[in-house]
């Protein structure tokens, strides 16, 4: 288990210099749900074409360009996510349960090509030659072969299935290679060019980990971390991974190669029972952060989901009576730092980390409800226009960025109950309430602005060169929507948006691609995959210009996409 993978407007209490009045600002916020704080819609079109099965474009296709593509941009925009629900008469129940499908779109000399496959995994080749479904993924549960006798099928149910390596996650580097991952203990190697499968590879065969995240950390010395768990008598860990660079003149095999990954760190869960879901880490250039939040499995429930016929989705409980807890590494040493809480919140992705002055800044999309997660099936998705999908819409979480500041020096000579947080421009608080244990509030990173577009998820930046460091933008997805209908820049500075949006349009999480003389943060572009369900084959790739967020050119091609989750862009330099 790691993690998995989004009525009238309130207007926020602006922000006051006065401490005692900020504080009581901070408790009227935190008693307003993201979700109440947003607009409620009215209206909603249908959006079941975006999980509908599309067939795979194994050969490369030329699209139509419109505007213009800037010749600079030099490689693969790489896109993952799920693009088959069903197999003969058997159909998945959550949309996370869909084949992996890659998509590739190729930039060279401002002209386009697009190609995609299905991920060949053990599920996808398994489901096909038996034309069923016969692994479970997170919210199906494979059924008992109908062709075995009673009592096969039977005694069938109390063997615990094998994780899946249904990989439909993201794109994910390891030594130079590209993986796609999920967030069970199997990747699939592939190759970046052609999307053929290649091997299986096992994460438990190189650390003691039972799974591992789709959204891994690279430092600047080639190195890659990332978070698995492990649980056994001594109870459930959270651990976090390093796998060295590849190594300098050494001969390249073609094969997955994770030797020399070990565990720097093992977190023990605050209870052993009820460990939490993740799916990323916070990671700054001396901190990694691991957010252990009030999403619970309970491990007894998920010994016996198969026996009971329940998917591994229905043993995941939002319980707000737990706090958030931040737990500080420092990824040199492995050392456990301060124990640091916060109110209750649900968090799938960061946006960054930085340290300054002795305090590490940690920017995220965070929500009031865990509920999300298993709200997601492919039913709700396929409500039909207007109230039903209004219902739907407007009962789940919005995710706003926030912002929380880590004081870094507390000892047993820092006072209590004295907000600790002395850097000028920052709202954030932190108190130190026991020995070892600071409370901290959040500050809201956004104006009112961004309500009216629903929140925001899949958080990018200039990854490259602004990763766990001082930072000024960000690219999101806007959520308006059930699925993101629109596109986002924010100013954390200023807290200004750029917005993206046309009604009928999906876009997909924005990735920035820098100019190769880039003197700015914002120099570069933004590519995003744009889908509609009001016409078929009208996909096209949209190229903004980061700085002005305006529109410079889009390769149109004739397919249908179903809406996926992560990518990357793989440079060709």
């Amino acid at each position: 288990m790691v993690g998995l993978y989004h009525v009238g407007a309130v207007n926020t209490v602006l922000a006051i210099s006065n401490s005692a009045f900020q504080k009581s600002s901070s408790a009227i916020l935190s008693s307003v749900s993201s979700r109440q704080r947003c607009p409620q819609a009215s209206g909603l079109e249908s959006i079941a074409p975006l999980v509908s099965t599309a067939e795979e474009t194994p050969h490369p296709i030329t699209t139509t360009i419109k505007g213009t593509i800037p010749t600079w941009i030099n490689g693969s925009f790489l896109r993952n996510g799920p693009g088959k629900f069903e197999f003969g008469e058997d159909r998945y129940t959550h949309w996370f349960d869909g084949m992996a499908m890659m998509h590739r779109f190729h930039i060279c000399e401002g002209n386009v090509t697009y190609s995609s496959r299905f991920l060949r995994s053990d599920s996808y080749v398994l489901n096909s030659e038996r034309n069923r479904i016969v692994v479970s993924e997170f919210g199906t549960l494979a059924m008992p072969d109908p062709c075995k006798n009673i009592f096969a099928r039977f005694f069938s149910r109390f063997t615990i299935p094998k994780a899946t390596d249904n990989a439909g996650v993201n794109f994910v580097k390891y030594k130079g290679d590209y993986y796609v991952s999920t967030e069970t203990n199997y990747m699939r190697r592939v190759d970046p060019q052609s999307l053929e499968t290649k091997e299986k590879v096992d994460w438990s065969q190189y650390v003691a980990v039972n799974a591992a995240t789709a959204h891994p950390h690279y430092d600047r010395d080639g190195a890659t971390y990332n978070m698995g768990n492990s649980y056994g008598t001594s109870g459930f860990f959270y651990n976090i991974i390093r796998v060295p660079p590849p190594e300098e003149n050494a001969a390249k095999e073609d094969s997955a190669d994770l030797n020399g990954a070990q565990v720097i760190c093992s977190i023990q869960a605050s209870e052993s029972r009820k460990p939490s879901y993740f799916h990323s880490f916070v990671m700054s250039e001396n901190y990694i952060v691991f957010v252990e939040q009030p999403i619970k499995l309970d491990l007894l429930k998920f010994m016996l989901y198969r026996i009971a016929g329940k998917s591994f989705h229905k043993v995941m409980t939002w319980d707000p009576t737990y706090e958030t807890i931040f737990h500080l590494v420092n990824r040199h040493t492995g050392k456990v730092e301060v124990k640091y809480c916060a109110a209750p919140m649900f968090t799938l992705h960061q946006i960054n980390a930085f340290e300054d002055s002795g305090f590490l800044v940690m920017d995220m999309c965070c929500g009031d409800d865990g509920e999300v997660i298993a709200d997601y099936t492919l039913e709700n998705l396929r409500r039909d226009t207007g109230e039903e999908m209004d219902k739907f819409y407007n009962s789940m979480c919005r995710n706003l960025p926030r912002r929380y500041v880590l004081p870094l020096s507390v000892d047993e000579e820092t006072p209590l109950d004295q907000n600790l947080v002395t850097l000028p421009n920052y709202k954030a608080t932190a108190k130190k309430t026991n020995p070892g244990e600071v409370y901290m509030t959040h500050e809201e990173l956004h104006d009112d602005e961004l309500l009216q577009y629903g929140g925001l998820e899949f958080p990018q930046i200039n990854y490259d060169q602004y990763n766990g460091r001082p930072y000024r933008y960000f690219y999101a997805c806007g959520f308006g929507h059930v699925f993101s209908d629109s596109l986002l820049k924010m100013d954390v500075h200023t807290k200004e948006l750029k917005v993206w949006r046309y009604p009928g349009f999906f876009p997909s999480e924005p990735v920035f691609v820098a100019s190769p003389r880039a003197t700015e943060e914002d120099d570069g572009v933004v590519l995003s995959v744009i889908i509609t369900p009001r016409e078929e084959k009208s996909t096209f790739l949209l190229i903004l210009d980061a700085k002005t967020f305006t529109e410079l050119g889009r390769a149109e091609v004739p397919v249908n996409i179903p809406y996926g989750t992560h990518g990357v862009f793989n440079g060709m330099g």
